[in-house]
């Protein structure tokens, strides 16, 4: 019951950062970080979670990003990856760069500083693609770099973890075929998922028709079985297990589940029984009960978990105000400069993009805490002041991607019409 009492104070809370999102005209997102903090240190909430609300937050994610994929183009999404490779490769170098060198100035430990370094490294995606959503810019071009540079800078994460952590806790040596194992198991993952959007899902006309026992294999059929009365069940059947296969190549999973939704195209939920817009009224039913699943009730326990994660110890805190300051003003100004400028000249955006990139790259989250987890609870190789200083930096830039893409925004007040669906 405990779990229970603790999902009930949560759902009180996302109903009022929703009430107070719409009174100060600021993202939900921003709301809900912030009643987790106030509510953990309130003792409100535990610190740490039962396992019934980390699964429903992980849940939560996971319909979050499915319900942004299946929003999304999936051919300009393929278009975006070669604009994007900029972005991730110097939007990763720099806060890497920065956060080293600050644990370094302040502390001195070469191994500490790898992983510090490692953790401030990953994009918050989820968070920036729902203050991108709250804003009407999540269809934008600028959308769509984000999180296509996030995917390739959480490939390149994943395989520093395999390297440096065991390096940096002494459990072992730098390892080529580590490394290669990531690479490979990267590119089979997003090899199956075109097989999967490709081949495997359309099924008429290719040669898995061909096959005994999948020629009458057809995802539009299973969709639109009964009227398409179970299209949300089929669809999120789908999410749930290519996050779940996400998981197992290694990846976060809710970016399974964004490519889960990337590759579901409309045409799916073709009623053939039906003419003219039944296919339309079937998808747009299911998008509107995963929005409210995703957006509503279940994702925001997602947020206010997230928001948990900063207990607050004023003697500590204060004593490392001064190292979270020069991180957090390092990383905020080399993130967006780094990650701006890589998209205006080596992804051709135009400034109004490029800088939205670099405001949506700030966050950090799911792979953040668990370098923190890792460095701090199992090996200790960072220090309480170290692990505080990463906490209270991660709240501030978490913070600031909504409130900067806000503030953005009303700098173009008409960005939606000139950047959505614009070809590259």
């Amino acid at each position: 019951m405990e779990d229970l009492f603790s999902l009930g104070i949560i759902w009180l809370a996302v109903f009022a950062a929703h009430w107070a999102a719409g009174k100060t005209q600021l993202t939900p997102v921003l709301w809900f970080l912030a009643m987790g903090c106030i509510l953990v240190n309130l003792g409100v909430l535990p610190e740490d979670p039962g396992v019934f609300i980390r699964d429903l937050a992980e849940i939560g994610i996971i319909v979050i990003m499915f319900a942004l994929g299946f929003e999304e183009n999936s051919s300009a999404f393929i278009r975006s990856i070669r604009r994007s490779w900029g972005i991730a490769l110097f939007g990763a170098i720099a806060p890497f760069t920065v956060a080293y060198a600050t644990v370094m100035y302040f502390w001195g430990d070469a191994n500490a500083a790898l992983l510090c370094a490692l953790a401030m490294t990953a994009t918050a995606v989820s968070l920036t693609m729902v203050s991108l959503r709250s804003e009407g810019l999540h269809k934008t071009d600028a959308a769509t770099g984000i999180m296509t540079s996030a995917v390739l800078d959480d490939i390149a994460s994943l395989a520093l973890v395999a390297i440096l952590v065991p390096m940096a806790t002494g459990d072992a040596s730098f390892s080529i075929s580590a490394m290669l194992l990531i690479g490979g198991k990267a590119v089979a993952f997003f090899v199956l998922i075109t097989v999967m959007a490709v081949w495997l899902f359309p099924m008429q006309g290719t040669i898995f028709a061909r096959i005994p026992g999948l020629s009458g294999f057809n995802l539009s059929r299973l969709i639109t079985m009964q009227n398409g009365e179970h299209a949300t069940l089929t669809v999120l059947l789908i999410a749930l297990w290519v996050a779940l296969l996400g998981h197992e190549f290694g990846f976060h999973p809710a970016v399974g589940a964004y490519m889960a939704g990337l590759i579901l195209k409309e045409e799916y939920f073709l009623l053939a029984s039906h003419k003219g817009n039944a296919e339309k009224t079937v998808h747009e039913q299911t998008r509107n009960i995963i929005d409210s699943v995703a957006f509503s009730w279940i994702g925001p326990v997602f947020f206010i978990v997230l928001g948990t994660h900063l207990v607050l110890d004023m003697d500590i805190l204060m004593s490392v105000i001064d190292e979270t300051l020069i991180l957090f003003t390092g990383l905020f100004v080399g993130q967006i400069l780094s990650a701006g400028l890589a998209a205006r000249y080596t992804g051709g955006f135009d400034w109004y993009d490029s800088w939205l990139i670099g405001f949506g790259m700030l966050g950090r989250a799911e792979l953040a805490f668990v370098v923190m987890d890792i460095a701090y609870v199992q090996h200790q190789v960072i220090t309480e002041e170290m692990f505080y200083t990463l906490m209270a930096t991660s709240f501030c830039l978490n913070v600031s991607v909504p409130l900067t893409i806000r503030w953005w925004k009303g700098r173009r007040s008409d960005a939606p019409a000139q950047t959505e669906n614009a070809t590259p």
